[in-house]
């Protein structure tokens, strides 16, 4: 397969879980499908909730789930722009039935395994956002160096809340195509938001995406650099970053070559 992305991944254990004994419940997948109709980069991070008490179960289900939809749905031929949102709610679905099966099994309830989805689908020609909760994905399109979140993190009326992909009934996915080339994205959990999101302004800080995704292009490795990802989890846990947020984080980065 030729690979068409250099990509890194991590995720951190936040300082708040770590003094409450609780384990990282972020989860990140990322991966190149080689389809018929082209490479496609598809990276997702899932956000456990801290009151779900399988949160982190939640997260792997609802990541590993979309990438296998995705791969399914890519492999037979289908293109990134033929996805819509009835395709994704088909998806959503058998995501919510594998962690419904899971919750039965275990003797819980579907909200103990609560987490949030923040996907990106990147074909050679378009990409498409499917985002439910918080966390974000931030993108540049080819040939410029503007930033842009196309679907911004929701926050419900009182701080620290958000949306699942569990919650019943299921909440309105956004599901945002991008009808144009992207040559870097990066994909995050709500733990570095406000590192690399302006909230006021609603636009992303540009330099932070910039300097991360250089290194990223600038690495010998096709496919996922496992060493940069190493790298990359130490600036996560980093005094510097924690000083500024004791969440759980987790980032994607992705670079076309």
């Amino acid at each position: 397969m030729r690979r068409d992305w250099r990509w890194v991944g991590a995720r951190s254990t936040g300082t708040s879980h770590i003094k409450s004994g609780l384990p990282c419940q972020d989860y990140v997948a990322s991966m190149e499908i080689d389809a018929p109709m082209g490479s496609v980069f598809a990276a997702v991070v899932s956000d456990g909730a801290s009151s779900a008490s399988h949160g982190a179960v939640g997260a792997r289900m609802i990541c590993t789930g979309f990438l296998k939809a995705a791969y399914q749905y890519l492999r037979c031929g289908k293109r990134v722009e033929d996805i819509d949102r009835e395709t994704v709610l088909d998806w959503l679905d058998r995501i919510r039935d594998r962690v419904n099966a899971f919750a039965e099994r275990n003797q819980i309830t579907p909200r103990d395994c609560a987490a949030t989805l923040v996907g990106v689908l990147v074909g050679p020609k378009a990409a498409i956002v499917i985002h439910v909760g918080d966390g974000a994905v931030v993108v540049r399109e080819q040939g410029t160096t503007h930033w842009i979140v196309p679907s911004w993190p929701y926050h419900g009326e009182y701080a620290s809340t958000t949306t699942f992909v569990t919650d019943d009934p299921m909440p309105e996915p956004a599901v945002v195509p991008l009808p144009v080339r992207l040559d870097r994205v990066a994909v995050f959990s709500d733990g570095i938001e406000r590192l690399v999101l302006d909230h006021v302004r609603r636009v992303a800080h540009a330099p932070f995406f910039e300097s991360k995704t250089e290194v990223v292009a600038n690495s010998a490795i096709r496919g996922h650099d496992r060493s940069l990802s190493k790298a990359l989890r130490k600036y996560l846990d980093s005094e510097a970053v924690c000083d500024r947020t004791d969440d759980d984080k987790s980032l994607i980065l992705g670079v076309r070559q």
